[in-house]
């Protein structure tokens, strides 16, 4: 998977760079445990730290393609290119030779046949930059989806550039910095394409391309979901998509290191598992490893709430008998959970206090964790609940007519962190709260986000209505879940793959009428209908039910001790935030889980100003 960074200076000699750049390398050390390098030449200086997948003695990086004695270029790369066994194979019939089996080089040898149209051809999850000495010019490229992060932050001669912000804001001449839009981003419970919190970076969008040239910073974007008119009846598309998941999964399944899957008891975990068990077997390289998450006593005190209906333990063992898979449960104590060192690992790995997902981002970590002493590389389901529909809010009518996010319509960053959470913002100033103005934050957000969707012309009604929540998923409501999973994984040096999110899959069931997703009146129809043969009826049939969150009171009640630690010193830096009234409530011995969405937000800023260097200008 890797980790990537980079300096690109027109006005300064980088080859006496190498202090700085080595700094701003170490920072990707966790994405990158096995191996690491750096490139200099006279204005550009390449770092990488490479978490090896693939042909582990060849891809070593950065790499260089040489060419008639000279090197025209070079490449830091993240990611993995699903279909590069076939572009190599096109490649050597235009003439090309490869020296190593590794994706990385067969990047490289696609831009010097395409040159900037070589993205049309990859097919994967990737961030790479590529220097050009030949026209001193540097490329940096994400994927379709935005499975890969990858910042850059401009500057007077040039750009710096990371797998994740801290890679950035190792180098002397930036400083971490918030503004009050910065804030507001990191509150609002939706991830604005291209916004980076931190003052003066940037996010690559998904889909696009900046090209650096002495001239200034230039973006294209290459890839965006269309709508087009969907012309094949129910059971062809079924059948295309149930060819589509195999298609994915074999081509998601290769690897040279150990290989498993995350598997909830949920429909896409359990369809992603089954499809690797067949793929695995049919190779003669089963049984499939999976492996799931849960809480100490939480099965069997289970209580259903709004979000999550049953507990993913039966389900998940179901399956794994089914397909035969090698089995483990990951089972996190509520100390582990509570424990501010693995809180605070979580916020070092994500650079940000991030709102609303509470200690499923701990347990998040937790697992990747426990599972990375056993396998490199995972496949998870997520994104299909964006991609086939399957959250609760697609399916009530007051949240599709909302004029606004159906998730914040349903409020679902208020219930994520467990039962009971007051509100996320519940603990902070009620004149920080009026600075930052959230719903007109949000709301702009969201007249935005309406004017991205493509429309298909004389659509209307319905269907034109859940065009347009779906593409607001597929847009801003899944970045943050790929972007919590990348993190959480690459700080354990954790490769998850995310099938779902293959854009051939997404582009064809974008444009699916939602009466054909919905053909069975459940959630996720076409899903179902082309993986139920895989699956036990139990499972096909579970209604969904989100990552699980423990329902352990002392969670709660570590949480405001915590809390309580923090508010008994004066030097605590979270202080001036936070309303003293609210925060009163919350350290009553009567307050119970009502505040503990609030408590995770207030002490995360905390840790984050304190430990960070972070400075709120407001």
């Amino acid at each position: 998977m890797c980790g990537i960074t980079g300096w690109i200076s027109y006005d300064q000699d980088l080859t006496t760079a190498r202090g700085t750049l080595e700094a701003m390398t170490a920072t990707m050390a966790c994405r990158g445990p096995d191996a690491g390098g750096v490139w200099l030449d006279t204005h550009a200086a390449l770092g990488h730290r490479r978490l090896a997948v693939i042909d582990v003695e060849g891809g070593r990086q950065p790499m260089l393609a040489e060419h008639g004695g000279r090197t025209p270029l070079a490449l830091t790369y993240s990611g993995e290119v699903y279909n590069y066994r076939e572009l190599r194979a096109e490649l050597r019939s235009h003439g090309h030779t490869f020296r190593t089996d590794s994706d990385t080089e067969v990047v490289l040898r696609a831009y010097l046949q395409w040159g900037e149209a070589f993205t049309e051809h990859l097919n994967g999850m990737y961030a790479f930059a590529l220097w050009d000495p030949r026209t001193e010019e540097l490329l940096l490229v994400r994927d379709r989806m935005g499975i890969k992060p990858l910042y850059y932050h401009p500057t007077a001669d040039g750009v710096l550039f990371g797998s994740e912000p801290k890679a950035i804001l190792a180098h002397p001449a930036v400083r971490p910095a918030v503004d009050a839009e910065g804030l507001a981003e990191l509150m609002a419970f939706t991830k604005t394409p291209g916004h980076a919190v931190y003052k003066g970076m940037r996010e690559l969008r998904p889909g696009h391309i900046a090209r650096v040239r002495r001239e200034g910073l230039t973006l294209r974007r290459y890839w965006a979901l269309e709508a087009d008119e969907h012309t094949d009846d129910l059971p062809t598309t079924v059948a295309r998509i149930r060819e589509l998941l195999e298609d994915i999964v074999a081509r998601q399944l290769v690897a040279d290191v150990p290989l498993c899957t995350l598997l909830s008891g949920g429909l896409d975990s359990s369809v992603i598992t089954a499809l690797a068990a067949k793929g695995l077997a049919g190779a003669g390289r089963g049984p499939v490893r999976s492996f799931s998450v849960d809480f100490t006593g939480h099965t069997e005190n289970f209580r259903a709430d709004a979000l999550r209906p049953t507990p993913d333990g039966p389900y998940a063992h179901a399956l794994a008998e089914h397909v035969r898979s090698d089995h483990s449960d990951i089972v996190l104590a509520t100390a582990d959970l509570a424990d501010p060192a693995h809180r605070d690992a979580v916020l070092t790995a994500r650079d940000l206090p991030v709102a609303g997902f509470g200690d499923g981002d701990t347990s998040l970590y937790l697992l990747f964790k426990a599972i990375r002493q056993q396998s490199t590389v995972a496949l998870s389901g997520e994104s299909a609940d964006e991609v086939f529909g399957g959250y609760a809010w697609f399916h009530n009518p007051e949240h599709v007519a909302a004029d606004t996010f159906p998730w914040i319509a349903a409020r679902v960053a208020d219930h994520f962190s467990g039962e009971g959470s007051g509100g996320r913002t519940g603990l902070l100033d009620r004149g920080l709260l009026a600075k930052l103005d959230l719903p007109g934050y949000t709301d702009a957000g969201y007249r935005q986000a309406l004017a991205d969707v493509p429309r298909l012309p004389g659509e209307s009604g319905r269907q034109k209505r859940m065009r347009e929540i779906s593409h607001l998923h597929l847009t801003r409501f899944v970045q943050m879940l790929l972007d919590r999973k990348d993190r959480a994984s690459m700080a354990t040096g954790l490769e998850v793959r995310v099938p779902f999110c293959d854009h051939r899959l997404v582009s064809y069931v974008f444009n699916t009428p939602w009466s054909m997703k919905t053909f069975d009146g459940r959630e996720k129809s076409l899903l179902r209908a082309a993986t139920r043969d895989l699956l036990p009826a139990a499972v096909a049939d579970r209604v969904k039910s989100p990552y699980p969150s423990t329902q352990d009171p002392r969670y709660a009640a570590a949480l405001r001790a915590e809390l309580g630690r923090v508010l008994a010193d004066p030097g605590a830096p979270v202080r001036p935030l936070l309303d003293t009234a609210a925060v009163a409530d919350a350290l009553s011995g009567d307050a119970g889980e009502s505040f503990r969405a609030a408590t995770e937000v207030a002490l995360g800023l905390n840790t984050w100003l304190a430990s960070h260097g972070v400075r709120l200008e407001l």
